[in-house]
């Protein structure tokens, strides 16, 4: 029998598998992709913690991360966070992860926008990507059964008990079911619905926001999604943070700096962003660097520059645009990790757990996933251990199986790949970086329009083997929920904080001073602003 089952493998779930592994728990990882192709390689620029208590301490790291929330963090889950924060460091740096150093071997530090001091630990600029790879060799170390391919279709759900999930085999085309004395989600984010405005990869569509919502799940904080300030114009790459926290500047189209460049992600995003509505070019500029700091410090930066844009960062300067990179929101949880279903648990970008609120810090989330998937792990792990049987009764198996079936009967009158490009759009221009309730409506028309169209889509393929066309369809019917749910809490929050910003309400309103919750009751759905205990 299953101890802990986790899906998503990416840092938060294979920090979770490892350390409730550790804990003499039987555990399963189902992901949709492979390890190393999980979203958490795009965390570039580093990880927050202090380390060196000579030059910081936690309580300016708490105070970081809450001004940078807005007030819509819990400052006990914060501080929850930052004080296992030296531990989480060392624990990755005992099991491998090749953080830079500094002369006297000790781990490397940068600054990051937003904050008081110098945090940041870093691996030059493939932080996200190194630390992966690490937790990746321990899993398999610990011989941590994984099954790649699989695709969450939903929740097995009895008596307000989560028992286990019903899965896609991406392989095979098998509708499968898992149970499990308990069943953590660490399915990353949802700022993939931007899709040809975000950093995110195409395999970050919400899966696991809309599974734990059709489940009855409450979900929090919708709304915020950050926009990260620096990408590559026309292909959104992410250029990482660190570029800007080494001394990279932010040039207009005269050559002149007109922002501080470590401000808070989304006034500097917004800055920029209004150059470009001005149809102004907007400049990365790291040219004083010279080559050798560069490859030093920023070799990934210079590589993708140079093959996306053809543009030698040491000599030249570089084009950049704001994109969809993070959500702050999701599965609404405790300081545990727990839902509101019980034995279902949710940790990384996938959960709203009161740590990032209206504005993610940067450097942080890396240090979510890794704290909060240790404590999570763990907590799953001892709970599964109170736990003696499960009751293998649900007919969720059936009824999954009869609407992949479906799906492959549905008539294809509509061409739902143009749609999600349509989705994209809409949600850039009227769900951006500025926002007002005329675009928010006629945005929620065509996303209903579009959601009640989807049994005219249907897929061209109609083989079982590996059909991608069939999951991209799947991934498409995601898309179009949480983009609705996005809005739907958007529409509802009548100010502007952090990266939520309203041109018809554009100042912060007190009242507002709280956390957005979004529920499915029966066939409606629920909104309401809950105060932060």
């Amino acid at each position: 029998m299953i101890d802990v089952l986790i899906i998503g493998s990416g840092i938060a779930g294979l920090t979770a598998a490892i350390n409730a592994s550790q804990n003499n728990s039987k555990v399963l990882v189902l992901s949709k992709t492979f390890p190393t192709h999980s979203q958490s390689v795009q965390a570039q620029g580093g990880i927050n913690a202090v380390i060196y208590e000579e030059n910081d301490n936690i309580n300016n790291h708490i105070e970081d991360t809450y001004k940078a929330s807005c007030n819509l963090a819990n400052k006990k889950n914060i501080k929850r966070m930052c004080e296992n924060a030296k531990d989480a460091i060392l624990w990755l740096d005992k099991i491998g992860v090749p953080f830079n150093r500094t002369n006297d071997n000790k781990i490397a530090q940068r600054k990051f926008g937003g904050t008081s001091k110098i945090r940041t630990c870093y691996s030059s600029d493939y932080t996200g990507l190194k630390v992966l790879h690490t937790l990746y060799d321990k899993a398999i170390d610990l011989n941590i059964k994984i099954e790649s391919e699989h695709l969450l279709l939903n929740l097995i759900i009895k008596e307000q008990l989560c028992i286990g999930v019903t899965a896609l085999d991406i392989n095979t085309g098998i509708v499968k079911e898992y149970y499990s004395k308990t069943v953590l989600l660490a399915t990353g984010g949802y700022a993939g619905i931007y899709s040809k405005h975000t950093t995110n990869s195409y395999s970050n569509t919400g899966d696991g926001i809309v599974v734990a919502f059709n489940a009855g799940v409450e979900l929090s904080n919708m709304e915020f999604i950050q926009f990260h300030p620096t990408t590559l114009e026309n292909s959104n790459i992410l250029i990482s943070e660190s570029a800007r926290g080494e001394g990279g500047l932010l040039l207009d189209k005269d050559e002149n700096r007109f922002i501080d460049e470590l401000k808070p992600r989304d006034e500097v995003a917004r800055a920029i962003y209004e150059r470009i509505l001005n149809n102004e070019k907007v400049y990365l500029d790291l040219r004083h660097f010279g080559l050798n700091k560069i490859k030093e410090l920023i070799p990934q930066e210079r590589k993708l520059a140079l093959q996306y844009s053809n543009i030698k960062v040491e000599n030249e300067l570089l084009p950049i645009t704001p994109a969809a990179h993070y959500s702050m929101g999701g599965i609404k949880t405790d300081i545990d990790g727990k839902t509101n279903i019980k034995n279902l648990y949710a940790c990384g970008e996938c959960a709203q757990s009161f740590i990032h609120g209206a504005n993610r810090l940067g450097g942080n989330s890396l240090l979510e996933i890794v704290t909060f998937g240790k404590i999570v792990g763990l907590i799953a792990s001892n709970n599964s251990k109170e736990i003696t049987t499960i009751e293998y009764i649900s007919n969720q198996l059936s009824l999954d199986k009869e609407f992949v079936s479906n799906l492959y009967k549905n008539q294809n009158e509509m061409n739902f790949y143009s749609k999600k490009e349509e989705i994209s759009a809409l949600l850039f221009e009227k769900l951006g970086l500025f926002r007002n309730e005329s675009d928010m409506s006629i945005l929620l028309e065509e996303l209903k329009e579009i959601e009640s169209n989807i049994p005219n889509m249907g897929i061209g393929d109609k083989s079982k083997i590996y059909n991608k066309n069939l999951v991209e369809f799947i991934e498409f019917i995601n898309i179009v929920k949480v983009s609705i749910l996005t809005a739907l809490c958007a529409k509802e929050r009548l100010e502007s904080r952090g990266s939520h910003y309203r041109l018809d309400y554009p100042i912060k309103n007190d009242s507002y001073e709280k956390t957005s919750l979004i529920r499915k009751v029966g066939d409606k759905i629920e909104i309401e602003f809950e105060e932060i205990i």
